[in-house]
């Protein structure tokens, strides 16, 4: 080591750092790589992971390294401002060695939940430090202590290499110093651009597969997050994705897929719709969203044998088979149950600033109808900004933890689902009671990790007892004890309910949107719903339409989503996929994935066997599903996802 500093002198430090990191994540890459290779499929898959990676590793390392570098070169290295800087020099490089090393001691927690690196999700949930803490402390001890202790020996040898690396520094001549300097520019700058096309280095120039887990495996994980945080920070639209299309053409397209194109009204709010509902009257409507509950737990749907409640009551009601949900994430089920947005590659409406007011939710819109519109959660409701954007959206009221008394379990997400429903269940009576109708969405929290529920409720499916499996059966006991009561209540003749899942639990698979993974569970309940079982293709943008034509309400709409009260034809019938950054399109015959940068590809899917075959796409096939992953964007920059102005007697009836 001694030669290596005599050799490369003022650099030694940031010279020494950068060979360490460059090992380490290497080493990492390596370990996680042979931990998935199931996903692997030869000798090739490797080799792009190991290149590409030191390629994204080196440009990560020359970002970090370029201004301590540059500064080395230019400012004095003796006397009280050396010493000085000196120490900076030490900070910089121990804190950015830290950091590379606890992303990718974080990360296999990351994949075995997301099956991809830390990205934005990784962000977003540093947001909400309490919960997020409370849950690590619950269920990932050993994880938190690896990393813990993982940042103490960073820290710690890190700061005595540091010492050693910048002592007894050989500066060179005073005239040689500029020299140095811009060749350090150049070096550094080339080295993190690591390219000479007109865009620097990104994720889409190292993808070569379409599992995205290998994709991710070939980054690093600092690099992956920062490269979130640069485009959370200028919110992508889906055109820098997929191409472009003017809008006139986007909403053609999409009226024409709907199978009803003489529906829509407006030209100002392009996608603004007229559905007659079937049922005439005024029923409540609750809608009862289940946190990362995918059919492959649910028994009636060929999944485990986990809900026997849920089983029953998609025997009672009106089982809808194929729903597939629109994302991955809460805030993205919440988004397509209470507005019918289409996914789009940027976050949730829930969470954009544009649409914190003056976005159309189902709530607003019964609002207007007189209906009072609340939101129950057990947790705390200014998690993923869920009670800001209800606020602004047309929910009058907010039912979450402060407002439980005396709850019988609070985990680390809230209440039990036990408390969630009882407390429900108080609400719909005391608003029954009132003769207003009234519209509730009920969000549950107890099937979310760490998996923490009452003990000694249910028969273990398996162990350790805070598992998702068991999370899942003692929720699905919470639900069957819902419904019991309900049924025997005032309110149930008079209120329509579905129990459908948000999102499933995992989206993983080697593909680049695993279909399988969005499936959830749809059911729709009350008193003069009939037992039918529906296996048409449907998404859960179409739940909110149909439901509002369930309760008899007058939907005058942007929502595009079916009513599946109505006939849907076959070749209408189709649902929407965001998985990350991948767009997916899916019909009874064929699914149409866009991806950053790459040409449109097609798969045949077998829903019996949850498989997928290479299939070619046509122009017709491309452009309708570019239309259908545009649109949502094009109408959220527009400001015009809305309602029309209300009238003076819908206010009046929003007044009452």
């Amino acid at each position: 080591m001694q030669k290596l500093k005599q050799k490369t002198g003022l650099l030694f430090p940031v010279i020494l750092f950068s060979l360490m990191s460059l090992v380490f994540l290497s080493l990492s890459r390596v370990l996680l790589t042979a931990w998935q290779a199931e996903h692997v499929t030869g000798w090739q898959d490797w080799m792009m992971i190991l290149v590409q990676g030191v390629r994204i590793d080196i440009s990560t390392l020359c970002w970090l390294l370029l201004l301590p570098s540059l500064l080395l070169t230019l400012l004095p290295v003796q006397g009280i401002v050396g010493k000085f800087w000196l120490f900076l020099l030490r900070v910089w490089l121990v804190a950015g060695l830290w950091v590379l090393v606890y992303m990718e001691l974080a990360t296999p927690t990351f994949i075995t939940e997301y099956n991809l690196r830390p990205n934005r999700l990784f962000l977003e949930y540093l947001i909400y430090p309490k919960e997020v803490f409370s849950m690590l402390w619950v269920g990932y001890k050993l994880e938190l202590a690896i990393g813990l202790l993982g940042t103490l020996l960073t820290l710690f040898l890190g700061w005595k290499l540091s010492g050693y690396a910048v002592r007894d520094l050989n500066a060179p001549k005073w005239f040689w110093r500029p020299v140095l300097a811009v060749v350090v520019i150049v070096v550094g700058v080339m080295g993190a651009r690591s390219t000479l096309q007109h865009r620097p280095l990104n994720p889409a120039m190292v993808a070569f597969s379409t599992d995205p887990l290998l994709n991710d495996l070939t980054l690093n994980s600092a690099y992956s997050v920062i490269f979130a945080a640069k485009n959370m920070g200028s919110e992508k639209n889906a055109e820098e994705f997929y191409g472009k299309m003017p809008l006139d053409e986007v909403v053609e397209m999409v009226r024409q897929a709907s199978g009803r194109p003489d529906s829509f009204i407006s030209d100002d709010i392009p996608t603004l719709n007229t559905n007659l509902p079937t049922f005439e009257g005024k029923k409540n409507l609750v809608i009862l969203l289940q946190e990362s509950l995918g059919a492959r737990f649910v028994g009636a749907l060929g999944g485990l044998p986990l809900t026997p409640n849920l089983d029953q009551l998609m025997q009672e009601g009106w089982n809808l088979t194929q729903v597939y949900a629109t994302g991955t994430r809460s805030v993205r089920g919440i988004e397509a149950m209470t507005t019918g947005f289409t996914p789009t590659p940027s976050r949730a409406v829930v969470k954009l600033s544009k649409s914190q007011t003056g976005f159309y939710t189902i709530a607003e819109l019964l609002a207007r109808q007189g209906y009072h519109t609340q939101f129950i959660y057990g947790g705390e409701s200014h998690f993923d900004n869920m009670k800001s954007f209800f606020l602004g959206n047309g929910f009058e009221e907010i039912v979450d933890l402060p407002d439980f008394e005396n709850p019988k379990f609070v985990g680390s997400w809230g209440a039990s689902d036990q408390d969630l429903y009882q407390m429900a269940d108080q609400q719909f009576t005391r608003l029954h009671n009132t003769g207003q109708p009234f519209f509730s969405l009920v969000f549950t929290s107890s099937n979310h990790s760490p998996y923490e529920f009452p003990d000694g409720e249910i028969e273990l499916y398996e162990q350790p007892e805070h598992s998702r499996n068991n999370a899942v059966k003692y929720s699905d006991k919470a639900l069957g004890e819902f419904f019991a009561k309900a049924k025997q209540s005032e309110y149930w003749k008079d209120t329509i309910f579905i129990v459908i899942a948000d999102h499933d639990a995992r989206a993983e698979g080697k593909v680049p949107v695993p279909v399988d993974r969005f499936h959830i569970p749809a059911v729709i309940l009350g008193g003069d719903v009939q037992p039918r079982q529906d296996d048409r293709l449907a998404s859960n943008i179409d739940m909110a339409p149909t439901l509002l034509s369930l309760i008899g309400a007058e939907n005058t709409s942007p929502m595009i989503g079916h009513d599946l009260t109505k006939d849907v034809a076959p070749e209408y019938q189709r649902a929407m996929m965001q998985f990350d950054k991948n767009f997916g399109y899916l019909t009874k015959d064929k699914l149409v994935v866009l991806q950053p940068g790459k040409a449109p590809i097609g798969y045949h899917y077998d829903f019996g066997a949850q498989s997928m075959t290479p299939a070619s796409v046509n122009e017709a096939e491309s452009k309708r599903a570019l239309a259908h992953a545009l649109l949502g964007g094009k109408l959220y920059r527009q400001g015009s996802y809305k309602l029309p102005l209300a009238t003076e007697q819908q206010l009046a009836s929003a007044d009452q």
